[in-house]
């Protein structure tokens, strides 16, 4: 059995090897271009000439543009350098059909100065939106004022259809690049990624690309969308430039292509963000460091599942374990996929949550040793007896949370009552949950504690799972380096940092409580329990 195990193990490590070297392979093949021999067609840079170009951004409702009727010029760069970096905030008209829930388009012209672009044959342009469509946020209001809990009443009263119904959003920024390194293409190996962005004139005997225009659509971010009212005449939008180079180039527009399938499986706006946040501002190496991070994250976070859930299902006796620790922790994971519920968190942490909760639950029901037996709809509860060494347990138990009390619940109450008095929540039921959530991310290490001091009182640590403990420690550290590399709540950083010291007390007590032959394993058995050979007897 013990072989089945191992064998088990080192396959998904195995399997984990190759997928990061494949990936390896695949970003490899993505940021490096193999460039142009000179035995094939050779396609050579337009901008190598160094010619005079100018940038024209202009606005309009429709998406396909024939002609310069009915658009607005926003921004002019006349003299356009490629090399140079610039940024520059202009105020956009709205017209009336956008502010009645219509939808407004960018289009960005590169062409050559002095011509207007519909003039120009050497001319390239893409299109954007300005506009997206989601659901407003909920307004958030003082739960405790009069005026605003009138509006939060007025609002309440409104049809839910009214409510769920998308309205169009503003996208205050616009970030543009050219591709910059003067690369020969080799027309029969041609990346397909990038061939959808050029276009390709014949000059003389050469055949050259002429610049190469990308929008940046990862730096349209959720958190800095504004509602389009009838009353917003005029919205500011920020135009950013910057070069960029092919392999950046390259790994951008799969990151888009992978952001947009998303969006056509199903997953809405803030859903996408999520992803987004990943690449936004972030350094190319920091991106590598995060994709290594998380995959070493998949990986434990697998095996811990897997020693943890065969820990519980041989779990026999509760001797040595806090039983008041399994049903915080069961409490703690419940609360925090109802915080994720209530705050509409995308679906790839929503879905994790949940079945942790669940496998949560399922513990408690083995903790307390329960049995459920279904008379009809109606269920009932059956629990076990405990034996002389698992009622000691408890005792230790019952101490233990006995004093923790004290500490604990002055705090929890009092944080509730201040973010009562200073913060606004949409409704009462999303100021229950957070300040549950926020006792938890604050204060729920506290109950970690009842088991270190059972582990105390009985002078043994051999009745965790250390498998299971071993995996998510590395975990933990892991969750240190997010917490650098990945935005996320102050709470929730210092979450993780919390977690190392409960680790590193559990660490220091194994070393001071060494495993003899007398204590109990994991399974609730002994090595002195076991029935041993009589001696030969010459």
């Amino acid at each position: 059995m013990w072989s089945g195990r191992s064998s088990f193990t080192s396959l998904v490590v195995g399997v984990f090897v190759v997928y990061v070297v494949h990936t390896c392979w695949v970003m490899y093949g993505i940021v490096y271009t193999r460039p142009c021999s000179g035995h094939g067609r050779c396609i050579q840079p337009y901008l190598a000439q160094r010619p005079k170009l100018q940038l024209s951004v202009y606005t309009t409702t429709r998406s396909n543009l024939g002609s310069e009727n009915n658009v607005d010029l926003v921004l002019n760069v006349e003299d356009f350098d490629v090399e140079s970096k610039f940024e520059r905030t202009v105020n956009v008209s709205v017209p009336k059909k956008t502010r009645n829930n219509g939808t407004l388009y960018a289009y960005v012209f590169l062409h050559h100065a002095g011509v207007l672009p519909w003039n120009d044959a050497k001319q390239v342009h893409l299109v954007s939106p300005l506009t997206t469509y989601m659901v407003p946020r909920p307004e958030e209001v003082s739960l405790l004022a009069g005026g605003p809990a009138a509006q939060q009443i007025e609002a309440e009263k409104r049809p839910t259809s009214a409510l769920d119904e998308p309205v169009s959003h503003w996208r205050p920024r616009l970030t543009l690049n050219v591709m910059v390194d003067n690369f020969v293409f080799d027309g029969a190996s041609l990346p397909a990624d990038v061939q959808r962005y050029m276009k390709m004139i014949q000059l003389g005997k050469t055949v050259q690309y002429l610049p190469i225009l990308f929008i940046d659509q990862l730096s349209n971010r959720v958190k800095d969308l504004m509602v389009i009212n009838r009353s917003s005449t005029e919205l500011p939008l920020t135009v950013s430039y910057d070069k960029i180079s092919l392999g950046r180039l390259r790994f951008w527009i799969h990151m888009q292509d992978a952001v947009y399938s998303l969006q056509q499986f199903g997953f809405s706006e803030k859903d996408a963000d999520e992803v987004k946040g990943i690449f936004v501002d972030t350094n190319l190496y920091f991106l590598a460091l995060t994709f290594f991070v998380a995959a070493f994250h998949l990986l434990f976070d697998f095996l811990a599942f897997k020693n943890d859930i065969s820990f519980w299902k041989k779990k026999k006796s509760m001797i040595g374990m806090s039983t008041k620790a399994v049903l915080w922790r069961c409490f703690s994971t419940v609360v925090i996929f109802l915080f994720l519920l209530d705050e509409q968190t995308s679906l790839l942490v929503l879905v994790p949550a949940g079945i942790g909760a669940a496998i949560e639950l399922w513990k408690v029901k083995k903790a307390l040793k329960m049995t459920v037996i279904w008379r009809g709809l109606w269920p009932t509860f059956q629990f076990g007896t405990y034996s002389e060494s698992e009622r000691r347990t408890e005792e230790y138990d019952a101490q233990a949370m006995k004093y923790l009390s004290y500490l604990l619940y002055p705090l929890c109450i009092g944080g509730a009552i201040y973010s009562l008095l200073n913060i606004k929540y949409k409704s009462w039921y999303s100021w229950l949950i957070n300040s549950f959530v926020n006792g938890v991310y604050a204060f729920g290490f506290l109950f970690m504690l009842p088991q270190l001091f059972v582990n105390y009182k009985m002078k043994s640590v051999a009745h965790l799972p250390w498998k299971a403990f071993t995996y998510k420690a590395f975990n933990t550290f892991i969750d240190d380096v997010f917490a650098f590399i990945i935005t996320m709540p102050t709470s929730h950083r210092l979450a993780c940092f919390r977690d190392d010291v409960v680790f590193l007390v559990y660490l220091y007590q194994r070393w001071l409580y060494p495993v003899d032959k007398s204590r109990v394993n994991e399974f609730g058995e002994s090595y002195e329990d076991t029935p041993q050979r009589k001696p030969h007897t010459d």
